[in-house]
């Protein structure tokens, strides 16, 4: 071993070991749901083709996939041949949940519904939805490869509180929430998996043969699938009839370039709607979520470069929406987990290659028609569980309540969401396609249900900053520091002054953005009474402690 500019460097640790086996069967499980849901969710919510998903979409996926797992291996055998160490941890890599869910349900559903109310055909709906959603893929990673270059500069701006208490909010209402209504929706099958992975998660404990608990999970609720079928229940979410098509499907799907599909999303105008009041906001936290995952691996004895880390999952974004993927890809919490598991550099390489062969085969269908997505979304959900957790885990007891204050505007948008999806089905159900537009143009039928439905639009239209903007402001209060409270006010002000959040109106397609000038001067006008509250409560505080003898500071600590 010989020293090199102040760095040890040397041979490094084996490329595979034992441990390597247990965190690429924890992985893949985790990536394998992503690739589930991703067919569930586009063909049953967006009417997206199999063709599209199993020779576009998913090739796409596992391009970006590829890429980052490959390098991330890499920077995890340079910094062991660096240091000379044999326990380095890869960084753990794959499609990121929270945009996953964000991107469907708040861009491509609205734009589809949009586009189908305008008299588009569902066929050409869906396929306007993929693009917008290559579109918002290629933004987000845009930001994410241009944020690693000032990840440190935003994370220093924002305080911890009002980026977690977001990605919360998204957690616990469209991921946590949904799933939990689809467990016990069909509880022979998935109530057990459930069991399983908060025994196995939340506990620690290890499982015999030493295979992980999402293991057991998937094969425990795949069984039970099966067994129902056999038995006839006409409730279970398999059927030997799908595996036949699904064969069908087998073949070699090679990644191709979609460009052209891309530049139509992003120039489209029903895009353009989406680029601020999700788009960007999810690009922003991105890269804060994947630098918080890098300072987790430091914390665990991993000290990876912020730069490149950043740098190359920003490229698999970008590379995931020029061959088709619509979702963005992130560098995944659980470092620690991993690295007690075991795994080292060896993991990653294997998930990546998993996915390319699965993906470029076209086996994801025929995983899908075996392996119902109920037997596996306990993990999704158990996500959704630990991000909630880790927004009043990893922020000081004194910003809880700024916590909770940012859940409240993506809980309202899920409320929202439900609501336009029963119009929906209530038209179906009474073949009144114009049903819905009857109901909402008939607002006082909504008022004597007690529900405030202008209220609820406008906390919900652009929710991501309404959360972000409120625990910042609400943590800048319980820090006493009402000048920075009245900062994030004044930025509400500005935002909401233009329409890019609060502004807008419900149809039967989901809530439609008002984006313009002055289109929400109400909320930039209480915004603006707010700031000016809090630079007097900054006066009257100062003038206060300057009578006792006592700075702010020391006020603030008291």
């Amino acid at each position: 071993m010989s020293e090199k500019n102040g760095a040890r460097t040397g041979r490094p640790q084996p490329l595979f070991m034992s441990g390597d086996i247990d965190g690429f069967f924890g992985l893949a499980i985790d990536n394998l749901i992503q690739f589930l849901l991703i067919l569930s969710l586009c063909r049953a919510v967006l009417g997206f083709s199999t063709e599209l998903l199993l020779g576009t979409v998913l090739p796409g996926a596992a391009v970006s996939v590829l890429v980052g797992n490959l390098f991330y291996s890499w920077q995890a055998q340079r910094l062991s041949a660096r240091t000379g160490r044999n326990d380095v941890t890869a960084l753990p890599y794959g499609i990121n949940t929270v945009s996953l869910f964000a991107y469907v349900f708040l861009v491509m559903l609205p734009v589809k519904l949009e586009a189908t109310a305008r008299g588009m055909a569902p066929e050409q709906a869906a396929r306007l939805a993929w693009q917008i959603g290559l579109g918002a893929c290629f933004v987000s990673g845009a930001i994410e490869f241009l944020g690693s270059f000032v990840a440190e500069r935003i994370r220093r701006a924002t305080p911890r509180a009002a980026l977690l208490s977001t990605l919360a909010g998204i957690a616990i209402s469209f991921i946590a929430i949904d799933f939990a209504i689809r467990t016990f929706a069909m509880p022979l099958v998935a109530m057990l998996p459930l069991g399983v992975i908060l025994t196995t998660y939340f506990s620690e404990a290890k499982m015999p043969f030493r295979v992980p608990g999402g293991a057991w999970a998937l094969l425990l609720g795949t069984a039970a699938a099966w067994i129902l079928y056999a038995a006839g229940d006409p409730s279970t979410p398999v059927d030997a009839a799908r595996i036949g098509e699904a064969t069908a499907a087998v073949g070699l799907h090679l990644p191709v370039p979609v460009v052209g599909d891309m530049v139509t999303g992003l120039r489209h105008p029903l895009g353009h709607q989406f680029l601020v009041p999700v788009m960007v906001p999810m690009g922003l936290f991105n890269v804060l979520g994947s630098l918080q995952n890098i300072e987790s691996a430091e914390a665990a004895g991993d000290t990876y470069p912020t730069m490149p880390s950043l740098a190359v999952n920003g490229i698999g974004s970008l590379l995931a929406a020029l061959f088709g993927s619509c979702f963005p890809t992130t560098i995944y919490i659980g470092h620690p987990g991993w690295k007690g598991l075991g795994a080292r550099s060896g993991y990653s390489i294997l998930n990546g290659v998993f996915f390319t062969v699965l993906a470029l085969g076209g086996l994801t269908g025929l995983i899908h028609a075996v392996v119902p997505i109920e037997a596996g979304m306990a993990i999704v959900l158990w996500i959704g569980i630990v991000i909630t957790a880790q927004a009043f885990q990893a922020t000081s007891r004194r910003h809880a309540s700024a916590v909770a204050v940012g859940l409240f505007p993506a809980i309202a948008a899920w409320g929202l969401l439900i609501l336009t999806q029963t119009l929906g089905a209530a038209g179906f159900a009474t073949g009144d396609a114009g049903l819905g537009a009857k109901v909402i143009a008939h607002t006082g039928a909504f008022v004597a249900a007690g529900i405030n439905l202008g209220g609820l639009v406008a906390i919900s239209q652009g929710f991501l900053l309404t959360c972000m903007i409120w625990a910042a402001l609400s943590t800048a209060i319980l820090d006493r520091d009402f000048r920075r409270a009245a900062g994030w006010a004044l930025a509400g002000a500005v935002i909401a002054f233009f329409g890019f959040i609060h502004a807008g109106r419900l149809t039967p397609a989901g809530g439609v953005y008002d984006i313009g000038w002055a289109t929400g001067w109400r909320w930039s006008v209480g915004y603006a009474l707010c700031a000016l509250f809090m630079l007097l409560m900054a006066y009257w505080s100062r003038a206060a402690t300057s009578q006792r003898g006592l700075t702010p500071a020391t006020q603030a600590r008291r």
